[in-house]
């Protein structure tokens, strides 16, 4: 069944002839030992084969169109080492990638090729001394934003570089037509179509994006500047969200965002559901126009789908157990789940991931009503997350700990224990208040994680940094990142999937857990402003005398334009926050009044910062995040400059951005120690 979007029908530039290798060695050159083969494809029929020799080598000619960069990426399996694959740019060597020794398939990437019109870009395939096989060869468009980060601590650097590349090759090159339908069950799938602006999320082995994963990407997109993906693939979502559906949006999207995955959907009916999705597809609504500050996200359609889920929804799926919380069936995921933990065996009606995200689509649906203008509905929604909180707090959950209230199941009983996502969602979405019970539970979260409860799947841990940012327990969330990280190349359980890092979640959130959660950014590009807390430093340290590196000179600056003035630095540069502004904010329906935007989706209060701002003239003590704003009288036509000194404490906080492009490009951000031995600053 197709959704309500039209076809995308402007044509790709820039083409593969046959990456899967489904029409035979048509569009490549096929030197000595190589050749098609049907027995270890990574999806479809087809793959092709490089038998073991230092002269055995698959090539394609592509000749550029048009200008721009591009990933070239493809899955390689091999039985030893020294095969390579290469990429030419008019006989010049572009880049190059050395094969992985695994007899299994794994994606490989050159990264950033850059192509002017008329040039002929090569891809080659080289065996060395084994045997090699190559599948689906793909493009993909450098993303609009490259931002780089450099750190005293070595690792974060790294990190976040591997983490924005591998990211960047699972996007969509706009008008490319590829497989519809593709998965375990259908490998070459059923017909083809052209893809719209999209990027992979969800398995590798399905020719889709799934509504779960793409809530946990979109802000690691955004901050490569991935803004029509985004708008693409949540908007998809909010036309799928029909009363036909009871106001659930279907669960994965094919890549030309128009017809429904077949694997997860077979009629209106009968399709995966998991109840916590439409709430966090709301929430990330709202993320993604502080990203962008993008008028599409608070225009009638998606508001519309913002108010039906919040709303219609709720009232519709609350029939069990009567009491504003929206339920799952109990029986299973084609019935509508109550849980995103879809292996527990448990009859779930209610779960505290569903209750938790639930909260959060309140308070993102009172502020996009302010950002329309519709200050009374603001206020009427941050109440009710309020009411919700509330009941959450005084009849929903009892105990703490491993004994802590997580779900209800079908007879009414309260079920405790480990929940997985219907236990850590709960502290990550900060419904769970401040004191001793959130603190026993992110105890119990981390034990359980760290030892007999550890998910056996990568995408499930990738949500405890995020849990553990959200509650300023900034060493165990940079514990989780470094441990995704470092079992990137560990092979995932589902064998179809190859290694860890090939689970697209995996890059796309360490780059927003580094840019939101290290760095502790909170864009607001409706306002053309930047918030980044900046507590007091730490006096305690890490074992073995070793600081964390957010607590330690984190992001030093290699900006050359602004050169170094003191040993303590931060730095990230060229962050992308796209938007409809320069010079003013999007337009807003309705009154001009300052609405009532709930503390919960505000930055976190944080008393002990003090501010003085020389832009009023005076100095103010100030309870919040400082806010970052100004203007720039050198900007160029069309551009739109932020820069501002303020003081905190000691510590000076410079920041400069810029757009060329309609957008705000945060291009420099400094953190300087004015003095005496104490380091700069703990958060940004």
């Amino acid at each position: 069944m197709p959704s309500p979007n039209g076809c995308y029908i402007d044509p790709s530039f820039l083409a593969v002839a046959n990456p899967g290798f489904e029409q035979g060695e048509q569009g490549w050159v096929w030197g000595d030992g190589t050749g098609v083969a049907t027995g270890n494809p990574h999806t479809g029929r087809c793959n092709a084969y490089l038998d073991a020799g230092r002269e055995r080598q698959v090539r394609q000619v592509v000749t550029a169109t048009g200008k721009g960069t591009y990933d070239v990426s493809a899955w390689i399996a091999a039985g030893g080492p020294r095969g390579a694959f290469l990429v030419r740019v008019n006989g010049a060597p572009a880049g190059e990638v050395a094969v992985a020794d695994r007899s299994f398939y794994s994606r490989h990437t050159v990264s950033r090729v850059a192509l002017r019109n008329g040039d002929r870009m090569e891809i080659v395939f080289a065996s060395g001394g084994a045997w090699v096989n190559v599948d689906d060869v793909m493009l993909s468009p450098a993303a609009p934003a490259d931002p780089r980060v450099t750190s005293s601590e070595p690792l974060v650097a790294e990190m976040f570089e591997w983490a924005k590349r591998k990211a960047n090759s699972w996007v969509h090159l706009p008008g490319t037509v590829g497989p519809l339908n593709v998965d375990e069950r259908q490998p070459s799938g059923s017909g083809t179509a052209a893809y719209a602006p999209s990027y992979w999320a969800g398995y590798a082995h399905r020719s889709g994006y799934y509504a779960r994963d793409t809530a946990h990407q979109v802000a690691g997109a955004q901050i490569l500047g991935l803004t029509e993906e985004n708008k693409t693939m949540l908007g998809s979502f909010a036309v799928s969200a029909v009363a036909a559906h009871v106001y659930y949006p279907v669960w994965a999207y094919n890549f030309d965002a128009r017809t429904y995955l077949s694997i997860d959907y077979h009629s209106p009916d009968f399709f995966v559901r998991e109840v916590p999705a439409p709430f966090e597809l709301v929430e990330k609504t709202e993320q993604a126009y502080r990203w962008s500050g993008d008028a599409f996200y608070i225009d009638d359609a998606m508001w519309d789908f913002c108010r039906h889920t919040t709303m219609e929804f709720v009232e519709e799926h609350d029939r069990l157990k009567p009491n504003g919380v929206a339920e799952g069936t109990g029986r299973g995921i084609f019935q509508g789940a109550a849980s995103y933990n879809e292996g527990s065996g448990e009859q779930l009606v209610e779960a505290g991931d569903a209750f938790a995200s639930q909260y959060r689509a309140y308070l993102a649906a009172s502020a996009l009503a302010a950002a329309r203008g519709e200050d009374d509905q603001a206020a009427r929604y941050a109440d009710r997350a309020s009411e919700l909180r509330r009941y959450f707090h005084h009849g929903w959950v009892a105990n703490q700990g491993a004994a802590m209230t997580r779900a209800y199941d079908l007879s009414g009983a309260p079920l405790s224990g480990w929940g997985r996502e219907n236990s850590w969602f709960m502290p990550m979405k900060r419904l769970l208040l401040p004191g001793p019970r959130n603190d026993a539970y992110l105890d119990y979260i981390d034990e359980m994680a760290g030892g007999a409860g550890k998910p056996v799947n990568i995408e499930a841990i990738t949500y405890l940094p995020d849990t553990f940012f959200a509650n300023d327990r900034d060493e165990q969330a940079w514990k989780w990142m470094r441990h995704v990280y470092d079992h990137r190349n560990d092979r995932h359980p589902v064998a179809a999937q190859g290694i860890n890092g090939d689970y697209p979640e995996v890059a796309f959130t360490l780059v927003s857990q580094t840019v939101e959660g290290l760095m502790g950014y909170r864009p607001d590009a409706p306002r053309a402003r930047v918030s980044t807390p900046l507590p007091p430093a730490p006096r305690r340290r890490l074992g073995a005398g070793r600081q964390h590196p957010r607590r330690r000179r984190l992001l030093r600056s290699a900006a050359r334009r602004h050169p170094p003035v003191h040993a303590h630095e931060r730095h990230l540069e060229g962050v992308h926050v796209a938007g409809p502004f320069p010079g003013r904010p999007p337009h807003r329906k309705g009154r001009r009044t300052a609405a009532r935007v709930p503390a919960e989706n505000a930055p976190r209060q944080r008393p002990h910062l003090r501010e003085r701002t020389d832009t009023a003239g005076r100095d103010r003590d100030r309870g919040d995040r400082p806010r970052i704003t100004g203007s720039h009288p050198a900007a160029p036509y069309g551009a739109h400059v932020l820069a501002s000194r303020r003081k905190f404490t000691d510590d000076d906080l410079l920041v400069h951005a810029l757009s060329d492009t309609g957008g705000l490009v945060l291009s420099h951000l400094l953190l300087r120690s004015s003095g005496g031995g104490r380091t700069a600053g703990s958060r940004l």
